[in-house]
């Protein structure tokens, strides 16, 4: 079953006592099933199905008929009811542990401007765009997907949908992490190799005597060290020397192996 199914499944279950909240949910059925072209088409569905299971059933009912769906919107246990209905009928959610994507495909503009109107007084921000023609709100984010759950009342759905956020911000927190320790990784490598190739021309063309003493105790160091970084290079110094101070040695030594090749490059 996709993750769209179960929530769908738990929100048939949900009831409320309220009349009118039971009138917006049915409201946004209708208005937003998917064989519904238009208003029109719409109210004359809902008197269609309400005759049809009057007559059938031979049960009494009563039939209110509303200019605007607005009317049935203006109390906050009637919104979350119109949004659970129109997600019930027109609703997706993607598996949370693949993408975040909540979409309602509203059917026209009005529709859409009054689905956004409601997600917006629960403090949700829904984006618009078209697909064949017709207005879809849709979420990307992962805090406003669980808003939105909440908001339709679907305990058991948001449950589920955050232990899968929380696994899946740790493992991109943790994957970023290990990237950030491995570009570090490679950085010092890439820097220990120039060190080494300077260090050791300098000692094949001018001879480690002929630097000064602390020059030469960081070559050497580095020389029998080559995979540590610099913080730690620097305790095995007599005495231990900072990072910065590490740096600025190596550094020096990188000026005289390249004054070397020009030297050579210009005889």
């Amino acid at each position: 079953m996709s993750f769209s199914a179960e929530i769908k499944e738990e929100l048939i279950q949900h009831y409320t006592k309220k009349k009118n909240s039971q009138k917006a949910e049915l409201a946004a059925l209708i208005l937003l099933d998917e064989k519904n072209v238009s208003r029109d088409f719409a109210r004359g569905a809902f008197i269609y199905t309400f005759t049809s299971l009057k007559k059938t059933f031979n049960i009494n009912l009563e039939y209110e008929e509303l200019e605007h769906p607005e009317d049935l919107v203006k109390e906050t246990e009637s919104k979350r009811a119109f949004l659970r209905g129109a997600f019930l009928a027109k609703g997706t959610i993607s598996d949370p542990a693949k993408s975040y994507h909540f979409e309602i495909a509203a059917g026209d503009i009005k529709t859409a401007d009054l689905l956004k109107a409601l997600m917006e007084s629960f403090d949700i921000h829904p984006k618009l765009t078209k697909r064949r023609e017709r207005p879809v709100l849709y979420l990307k984010e992962g805090v406003d997907i669980a808003d939105i759950l909440n908001v339709m009342e679907a305990p058991k759905a948001l449950m589920n949908f955050e232990n899968i956020r929380i696994v899946r911000e740790v493992r991109g927190s943790v994957n970023r992490q290990v990237n950030c320790e491995t570009a570090n990784i490679n950085k010092t490598i890439t820097a220990s190799m120039k060190q080494i190739e300077d260090i050791n021309y300098i000692k094949e063309t001018l001879g480690m005597d002929a630097l000064d003493d602390n020059l030469r105790e960081i070559a050497r160091v580095r020389l029998e060290h080559s995979e540590i970084p610099l913080a730690e290079l620097g305790q095995l110094l007599d005495p231990p020397l900072g990072k910065s101070g590490v740096n600025h040695r190596l550094r020096k030594l990188s000026e005289i192996a390249d004054q070397l090749r020009e030297q050579k490059h210009n005889r």
